[in-house]
């Protein structure tokens, strides 16, 4: 006999994959109290913070990509997991002791289930951010840059767990493009494959997160939120899974040029390769590397793509929650 047990309704499954279990999120008293009153919350990763920077700088610029999104009208949630628990939004103590927690785990979606299991701490990245705030039902996601294809993967295979978490997440990621330590044309060609919209952000060139161009056109040009936003409800409209890229590019006065770039990154994978580092450490090598050899440039811009990205994923948040129906 087949079919679902009398015991087990044939609804259970759909339940379940439609709504977060009992007690799985925890929201800061902020958060909650948006979410509750239909007004525009932003997602925001927490890897900026555990793996970016060191304390106190991680905590002050974490500070102040929150305010960004206030100033710019919706609610910062910045998201991790704490003692097992899924935080949708840090309160002030959660989010100092996670800047000045050591050994704290990377979390994407093939971590996340397991941590959470075991009771441990960890810090999202955009992936797993993600699939956080889809489950907490929030739209928008700001961060500094996706992962994607690396250098060298027709060898390696390091192809970030982000890509196909856009494609089927339905979440709206704003962020200065990809990191331009990556393979661009092969990362937007995955994108393509898989069915992702990338949205320029008021230009026609993709950004190459500290620059604002990477040479490569954008696939799709929006400009104004109200455009993205719309472009969100109607995905869902028609059903279609995974969300959107928007590619926002860092502000004109903070970038750095990809022809000065350009040799410290290659100089940077020369020497990660020589040192045998791969898979999740190395983008976290990467950044620390260029930092170096920028004199600090590289933050200082990084910093400032982040807070861009916020203010305008803030905007879309609230032209998603105005209610735009289709």
């Amino acid at each position: 006999m087949t079919g679902t047990p009398p015991h087990q309704p044939a609804t259970a499954k759909a339940r379940t994959d439609a709504a977060p279990a009992p007690g799985l999120l925890t929201h800061s008293a902020e958060v909650a109290k948006a979410l509750a009153a239909g007004r525009p919350v932003v997602a925001l990763e927490s890897t900026i913070i555990t793996h970016g920077m060191p304390f106190p700088q991680n905590l002050q610029t974490a500070q102040r990509v929150e305010e960004a999104v206030r100033q710019a009208g919706a609610t910062p949630a910045t998201i991790a997991v704490l003692n097992g628990r899924l935080h949708i939004g840090l309160e002030p103590d959660d989010l100092e002791e996670l800047a000045e927690a050591r050994d704290v785990a990377k979390l994407s979606r093939a971590d996340l289930a397991v941590c959470l299991a075991r009771g441990g701490t960890g810090a999202t990245t955009v992936a797993a951010t993600m699939i956080a705030a889809a489950r907490a039902g929030i739209a928008v996601f700001a961060t500094g840059g996706i992962g994607g294809v690396h250098r060298g993967a027709e060898l390696s295979f390091d192809i970030s767990a982000d890509l196909q978490e856009l494609a089927q997440t339905p979440v709206t990621v704003v962020a200065a493009g990809a990191k331009a330590i990556l393979d661009l044309p092969k990362t937007l060609e995955v994108l393509e494959t898989l069915g992702v919209p990338v949205i320029a952000y008021r230009q026609d060139d993709f950004p190459a997160f500290w620059s604002r161009s990477s040479g490569l056109p954008a696939p799709l040009r929006a400009d104004t939120p109200a455009e993205i936003a719309a472009a969100h409800a109607m995905r869902a409209a028609l059903g279609l899974p995974g969300g959107q890229l928007v590619a926002n590019p860092i502000p004109q006065a903070a970038e750095i040029a990809a022809d000065v770039l350009a040799p410290h990154i290659s100089r940077a994978l020369l020497e990660a390769e020589a040192r045998g580092i791969a898979a999740k450490d190395v983008t976290p090598y990467l950044l620390s590397r260029i930092f170096e050899l920028t004199d600090g440039a590289s933050l200082t811009a990084n910093i400032a793509l982040v807070l861009n990205n916020a203010r305008l994923a803030a905007s879309i948040a609230q032209e998603i929650s105005t209610g735009t129906q289709i």
